[in-house]
């Protein structure tokens, strides 16, 4: 499993994300978002990400000119498009950027099946997108409600690798561990207040990960006692 911590605002919390060994960083240029950062805030944040963390640019229904602009002044690795984007749009806007990608999906168990998400993921899959993301559905938000969707509806034969959001913690996490997931991506619960990361909380996510991780890797290793 892997590991992405999103919302980033502080330099000191980058600092403290890459120390703690996560595999990406969020940073949010969706304005109404209380974690939203400028392009002045994400060249700093971004410049204190070392090689092999991914940088991953979140943004909500962007017009092609702004996300152009983002590229050109912003070094990031990877578009999380979380809005109403189709899958055309995503792949033609990230051409225009020569941006890997990948597309948020908000579930709602009111609406969704574990058919109707796969066959969801499988039109993204077609366009291009390098992973799928699922988080909860909000009538008003595009995301960081803080809230879980009902992982029963995660599918198994997924097209795309498979990155859980929505109600994640140091609690919870190594439940997924069980999920058919490659990531599960947290912010809210790892905050102290919007936008501002808590270094106990995230310490305790890494470790909550790890030692699933070991537990996992163990009970899968064949025993070598003889018989």
């Amino acid at each position: 499993m892997h590991v992405k911590f999103c919302g980033f605002t502080q330099l000191s919390d980058i600092h403290t994300a890459v120390q703690l060994g996560v595999d990406a960083v969020g940073l949010v240029f969706y304005p109404p978002s209380p974690r939203a950062v400028t392009l002045t805030q994400a060249k700093t944040l971004s410049a204190a990400v070392p090689a092999f963390v991914n940088v991953v640019a979140l943004v909500v229904n962007m017009p092609e000119d702004e996300l152009v602009d983002l590229a050109n002044q912003v070094p990031f690795d990877l578009i999380q498009f979380h809005g109403d984007e189709t899958p055309e749009q995503c792949e033609q806007l990230a051409s225009k950027v020569n941006k890997r990608w990948m597309k948020a999906l908000r579930i709602n168990a009111d609406q969704h099946t574990t058919a109707s998400v796969r066959a969801q993921i499988d039109q993204f899959a077609a366009a291009g997108a390098s992973s799928i993301l699922l988080d909860a559905y909000h009538q008003h938000k595009y995301g960081g409600t803080g809230a879980r969707f009902d992982w029963s509806l995660i599918p198994k034969d997924s097209a795309l690798p498979i990155i859980l959001a929505g109600g994640l913690n140091a609690e919870n996490v190594a439940a997924t561990l069980e999920l058919p997931i490659y990531a599960v991506d947290v912010s809210g619960g790892i905050e102290q207040d919007k936008g501002k990361k808590d270094t106990a909380k995230m310490r305790a996510f890494m470790k909550a990960v790890k030692r699933a991780r070991w537990q996992n890797e163990t009970l899968s290793e064949p025993s070598n006692l003889s018989s």
